[in-house]
Order: C-alpha cells, then sequence, then structure tokens
C-alpha cells in the first residue's frame, strides 16, 4: 500500500517543524508539500505531480486564514480531506469549518500519535474530531429533539451517534459489536433515509438538531 500523500500548512515554525519531524517519518505517511501559509500552499501546489490526499490546515494563518482558505482549497482539491488544526475550541469556528468542507477538526495540544490516527482514519472514510471538540459543538449547538429520529432504528441511531463521535468504520463496529460490512451497510441505509452524501455533511447536520 503506498504511503498517505499529506500535506501541512502551518505558520509557526516550531509547530511546523514539529509536526514534519514525527508525520513525515512515519511509513504510512508521505509528505508532498510543507507551507507556512495559504498563499505558499497554492502556490506551490500546481509543482506537485499528484495532489495530497490529506491536508493538515491551521485555521489561524498570516494573509488568508484556513477557514477563509478552505472553500478555495475544496474547489482546486475536492478529492482532498482536509484536517482543520487550531487552538480555538470554540463551536462557532469548528461549525463553520465543517460547512466549508472540512473533514475533521483537531486541537494542537492533540498528541501526534493522535494526530497521525487522525490522518490514517479520515482517509479510510471517517471524520476524526477531538472529544474537546465535538462536546463543545454539541454543547453549543443544544440539538433540538429529533425531527428525523422516527426514520431511523435503535441501531441505526448508534451507529449515527457512533460516527458523530468521530468514529471509522472498524472503530464502530468494535463499539457495537458488528462487523466492518455490516457498519458499511448500515451508513448506506442511513444516508439513504436522510439524504445525505457524506459523514461530514451528517455530523452537520446533527449540530444543527437536524437529526
Amino acid at each position: 500500500m503506498n504511503p498517505i500523500r499529506l500535506a501541512l500548512v502551518e505558520d509557526d515554525p516550531e509547530v511546523r517543524e514539529l509536526l514534519r519531524g514525527y508525520l513525515c517519518r512515519q511509513p504510512e505517511l508521505s509528505c508532498v508539500l510543507v507551507a507556512d501559509s495559504v498563499e505558499a500552499f497554492l502556490r506551490e501546489l500546481p509543482d506537485l505531480a499528484v495532489p495530497p490526499q490529506v491536508l493538515l490546515l491551521d485555521i489561524h494563518l498570516p494573509g488568508m486564514s484556513g477557514l477563509d482558505a478552505l472553500p478555495i482549497i475544496k474547489q482546486r482539491l475536492p478529492d482532498t480531506d482536509v484536517l482543520m488544526q487550531t487552538v480555538f475550541d470554540d463551536a462557532d469556528r469548528i461549525y463553520r469549518a465543517l460547512c466549508s468542507g472540512a473533514s475533521g477538526y483537531v486541537l494542537k495540544n492533540t498528541p501526534l500519535a493522535d494526530i497521525k490516527a487522525a490522518v490514517l482514519e479520515v482517509v479510510s472514510g471517517g471524520a476524526p474530531m477531538s472529544r474537546a471538540v465535538a462536546r463543545k459543538v454539541l454543547a453549543h449547538f443544544k440539538p433540538s429533539p429529533a425531527m428525523q429520529t422516527d426514520l431511523l432504528s435503535e441501531r441505526e441511531r448508534e451507529v449515527v451517534q457512533a460516527i458523530v463521535d468521530g468514529l471509522g468504520d472498524k472503530q464502530v463496529a468494535a463499539r457495537l459489536d458488528l462487523s466492518v460490512e455490516t457498519v458499511r451497510t448500515y451508513v448506506k441505509r442511513i444516508y439513504r433515509k436522510l439524504q445525505v452524501s457524506s459523514r461530514t455533511e451528517l455530523v452537520s447536520r446533527h449540530a444543527r438538531g437536524q437529526l
């Protein structure tokens, strides 16, 4: 299996070198681009033979912020999963990032091993989110009574909750004592019933109290 193509955008030299030093030495990962700003990232992007599969993007950057750049990046790289990374854990930024196409959201105090795990998870279809971030989102939006609960079985609701908690298919299977294939069948059924097309959309609608 080829290493996952990873790009990093981080303006803090110390943090950038810490991430580069750890992530770029992992056998599962290949750092194809490391930049200190969105502008530098977009400038160097055309030089890549193959685009990154995952972009670890800082939110608070000089020049264009990660949040402002996210829609532009997703337009340029629709198949790239973007993991937002920041010291901020307020729900407004998190929600805006998710609505703009972020695949996950991790805080900068997240251990390096967990950041690596988040990169691996997002490639496998997960939506990684630091537990503190997930709690912030749910507490902030205070979901109203489910609008579409009656569409889902009890087991399907358990799968939805596991996805909202940021678990990938294998982790959902372990939590619910199901096979991975069964989990994937549930996920497809849930998507069809709720008319969503991605885990990010599912998490976003849950955060708004629409599930």
